[in-house]
């Protein structure tokens, strides 16, 4: 099983009153291409203009951007609200 497949069976509940993640779209330009490669979920995307798009909802919570761009880009960083966020399931 590939780890697209593993992470397809994932579930995720998505607080839409609370952005757990904030970033600031017009950060350091470096920064924002070292998360477009380093975030494991994909959520860190340019657009065809060049510009940051950014998704919390299929975060995996494992923090790499917080350790990448935390102070940056990456303006807060937080877990989501109890019960809420990536419910890992084993496919």
């Amino acid at each position: 099983m590939t780890v697209e497949e593993k992470l397809a069976v994932d579930k995720f509940h998505v607080d839409e009153e609370f952005a757990h993640i904030e970033v600031d779209k017009d950060g350091d330009a470096k920064v924002i291409d070292r998360l477009v490669k380093l975030c494991p979920a994909g959520l860190y995307v340019r657009d065809e203009n060049g510009e940051l798009t950014f998704d919390y909802a299929g975060c995996l919570e494992c923090g790499t951007c917080l350790v990448a761009g935390k102070g940056t880009v990456v303006k807060s960083w937080n877990y989501p609200r109890g019960g809420m966020g990536v419910e890992f399931r084993l496919g």
